[in-house]
């Protein structure tokens, strides 16, 4: 039978075991996506015409519809150009953001609003991103404007029917010729299109895309991909052959052998019975050979190719298996960098013509873009590494991190470790950290916070050649060289120092505030005059100072202080209530937001963008109005303790020398207040943003502020008042009993009540010299409400110190 012919050839190979012949197939090749054929002739216009050869129906059908990496490649890239909005704005700040933002502005109507009437403005972007991808020649955009020259509309013209045509007088364009889908040719001016492309290195009239350079890749894949396709469908090879003897088998029966070769994917491995010779039974396996084996290698190699022409890693086409999350996080980082950005640079750049004012640029808003965040994040974490090694001071790090410097005498000085003993920036720091200047003779800058030196100079007064603290200085100087008790002892110095600063002239910060004292001193009120009756019963209720000098503040002292601050801050955050609520329902805040209310079905002033809760809730200005009204009204309470503590010993009025520190003294009181004020907008701040991710409703966050400011705010100012008023008391008192003389000493007092800390209660009694802090819990305090010490050592605290002249004792 002629269909058994090949039966006896079978039956002598595997008998035999004769090699296999040679297999061989021819693959035609039909040159890529490559328009070499053109490079270096001319077209009618004498130009080059590289893109001329160039068939883009054939390179989306047989490219980016064909070959699953190059539609991937593709549409990753354009997917980030139509998601990410324009931005149009003037001037770039350090951290390469807008100074001023333009949010209403006629091109971003149609590039983020509505592009033409089949088109949005993603939708178009996303079309422009894949034809300058696949077209050789670029993309070509038609812009329509209004009869006043307003931007109305954009279009997308095909690039294989667009021809830009040379200026033969030496222009560089002429005009464009666009064909129409009914024959029609027509002639569009140049600056009513905007030709995008990835310039050509020689030839201005053509474009680069990167199936040129994968041409053959995008070929090889299909090919392979064909190859194994056709293999499956028509070889019908089994996985192995069992041969028998088939010489007594009948017609039927070697009928139903043959039928086991059957054709197609579903038979594939199978294992075939066929005849033997004689009483034999032979296997023979047909596994893949390598040459069968090649389609995964060379499957492998184009994906490879293509993505690399692209620059789009595989995992940021969704596929990262294999790679740790850092590799896959540095993918992609690098494809943003070298790949995306310059992309979408490509096609915003494009309408930097058309914005009507050359201060003006254009570019996408990438900030929500996390890829991007890995520098930065970088940067902030070395920065918090020099910063806990003492390299650099809190303000720098703050600067790196993009948040605003508190520019005080603690964020500027540096904190060196181990025990973190700061290093003051500026010579009028070191007054602030309680330590001497750095390089002063005896100077502490090598000691922790609060650790001061008793022989330590004073702080440094603003005053010209009679500076106390420099003659306490030379006077120690002198008295290491001479002999002991002698007149050039630290004491005597300071004696002297005290006469001069009686008769100097008082520097910049004195006059300052000695100025503002005249213009802002009230007349003594009843308040005033309840405050001096109860100092005189204070006095009289301790017999004990009325043999020697002393000072000890009142409860009156602290609620004065507490009053004054709390009748700054009360008012402030109810205006802060009203001026954030005006700023949610403001509509530059509401632009482009889901909070926008759009007019008519043609508003697109919507969006997606979150509300900036940052600006709505501006937290540098309203730290800027605290400080200076709750120091204006802390001066007032601050010099007459001052006052006070200065008559109680003697002095006639207030050292010079204590003006400056007593101001220090009340920056602290600020900062103390400014901490509490700044965590509770921080709080504000992150419920707002959480809720806007859950509602759509302006309303809603109206009645979260509202909220927030009547269950939180009362609190929060009875805190900030609080802790003002213990810092300002306690403060001005121990700067100005330090500045009169070191033979003052102040003991540690308390209420005496269930409310004291246990740490407080430990140092009750204790008896220290001016200017040597009190070890409480192991940490140094200088006073009651220090604000080096930690939190829990100087919320609510109600202590005090009395101040006497004579011994210590503990």
């Amino acid at each position: 039978m002629a269909r058994r012919r090949w039966l006896p050839a079978l039956r002598e190979r595997l008998s035999t075991k004769q090699p296999e012949p040679t297999e061989s197939k021819t693959v035609n090749w039909t040159g890529g996506y490559t328009s070499t054929a053109y490079a270096g002739t001319s077209n009618i216009w004498s130009t080059e015409g590289r893109a001329d050869g160039w068939d883009l129906d054939r390179v989306v059908t047989e490219g980016y519809e064909r070959v699953v990496w190059v539609y991937k490649a593709i549409d990753t890239m354009g997917k980030h150009a139509a998601r990410l909005p324009l931005e149009i704005g003037r001037g770039l700040t350090e951290d390469g953001e807008f100074d001023e933002v333009i949010e209403d502005h006629p091109l971003l109507r149609v590039l983020n609003g509505r592009a033409n009437p089949v088109e949005t403005g993603a939708q178009f972007r996303k079309r422009l991103s894949a034809q300058i991808l696949l077209s050789k020649r670029g993309a070509f955009v038609e812009v329509s404007r209004s009869n006043r020259g307003t931007i109305t509309r954009l279009d997308l013209l095909p690039p294989d029917r667009v021809i830009p045509v040379p200026d033969p007088r030496g222009e560089y364009i002429l005009h464009y010729e666009f064909t129409t889908l009914h024959g029609e040719v027509r002639e569009l001016q140049p600056e009513r299109v905007r030709w995008i492309r990835d310039p050509h290195p020689t030839d201005p009239f053509s474009g680069v895309t990167p199936l040129e350079a994968a041409g053959i890749s995008v070929e090889l894949d299909h090919l392979s991909r064909l190859y194994n396709v056709a293999f499956i469908k028509n070889d019908s090879r089994p996985g192995g052959v069992v041969a028998v003897d088939t010489t007594s088998l009948s017609d039927k029966e070697m009928d139903r052998l043959e039928s086991r070769f059957l054709p197609g994917a579903e038979f594939a491995g199978h294992v075939s019975v066929v005849a033997s010779g004689p009483g034999g039974l032979d296997y023979v396996d047909l596994a893949a050979r390598p040459r069968e084996m090649a389609y995964e290698a060379a499957s492998q190699n184009s994906k490879i190719e293509i993505l690399g022409a692209f620059g789009v890693p595989e995992s940021v086409t969704g596929n990262a298996s294999g790679r740790t999350f850092d590799n896959a996080e540095q993918e992609e980082y690098g494809f943003w960098i070298h790949t995306e950005l310059s992309h979408l640079e490509l096609i915003s750049n494009a309408f930097a013509g058309d914005l009507g004012d050359t201060d003006l640029a254009i570019r996408y808003d990438t900030s929500t873009v996390e890829a991007l965040e890995l520098p930065r994040r970088k940067r902030r974490a070395e920065a918090r590494e020099e910063w806990e090694a003492g390299l650099i001071t809190a303000d720098e790090y703050r600067k790196r991190a993009g948040l605003p410097a508190f520019n005080n005498a603690h964020t500027r000085a540096l904190w060196i470790s181990p025990q973190k003993a700061p290093v003051p920036a500026l010579p009028e720091d070191a007054a602030a950290l309680g330590i001497a200047g750095p390089g002063a003779p005896g100077g502490q800058g090598h000691l922790p916070p609060g650790q001061a030196d008793p022989n330590a100079p004073l702080p440094p007064a603003d005053h010209g050649a009679g500076d106390a603290a420099a003659a306490v200085a030379d006077a120690r100087a002198e008295g290491g060289q001479g002999e002991p008790g002698g007149s050039g002892t630290a004491a005597a110095a300071v004696a002297g120092a005290r006469t001069d600063t009686a008769a100097s002239t008082p520097g910049a910060a004195a006059a300052a505030v000695e100025t503002a004292r005249q213009n802002e001193a009230p007349e003594p009120g009843e308040a005033a005059a309840a405050v001096e009756e109860a100092r005189g019963l204070q006095i009289k209720a301790l017999p004990s100072q009325e043999a020697q000098p002393g000072f000890e503040v009142t409860d009156e002292d602290f609620d004065q202080a507490q009053e004054a601050a709390h009748a700054v801050l009360a008012p402030l955050f109810a205006r802060q209530e009203g001026v954030i609520i005006a700023r949610l329902r403001s509509p530059k805040a509401r632009k482009g937001t889901p909070f926008w209310k759009d007019d008519g079905p043609t508003d697109t002033r919507g969006g997606q963008r979150p509300l900036d809760i940052e600006r709505i809730i501006g937290t540098q200005r309203w730290m800027e109005e605290i400080e200076a009204s709750l120091s204006r009204e802390l001066t007032k309470i601050a010099f007459g303790i001052a006052e006070r503590t200065a008559t109680a010993f003697g002095a006639p009025a207030v050292p010079r020398s204590t003006h400056s520190l007593i101001v220090v003294r009340l920056l602290d009181a600020v900062i103390a207040a400014e901490k509490a004020a700044h965590s509770y907008m921080s709080s504000l701040g992150a419920l707002l943003d959480q809720a806007q991710t859950v509602t759509g409703d302006l309303e809603d966050l109206v009645a979260l502020v509202r909220t927030s400011f009547s269950d939180m705010a009362p609190n929060v100012t009875a805190s900030m008042s609080e802790a003002a008023a213990v810092a300002t008391v306690n403060g001005t008192a121990e700067a100005t009993a330090a500045a009169i003389g070191p033979s003052i000493v102040r003991t540690w007092v308390t209420r005496r009540d269930d409310r004291v800390r246990d740490a407080h209660r430990a140092v009750e009694g204790t008896t220290l010299p001016v200017g040597q802090p009190y070890d409480v819990d192991g940490h140094p305090m200088r006073f009651p409400g220090d604000q080096l010490a930690p939190l829990h050592l100087t919320i609510n605290c109600r202590c005090r110190l009395r101040y006497t002249e004579g011994e210590t004792a503990s």
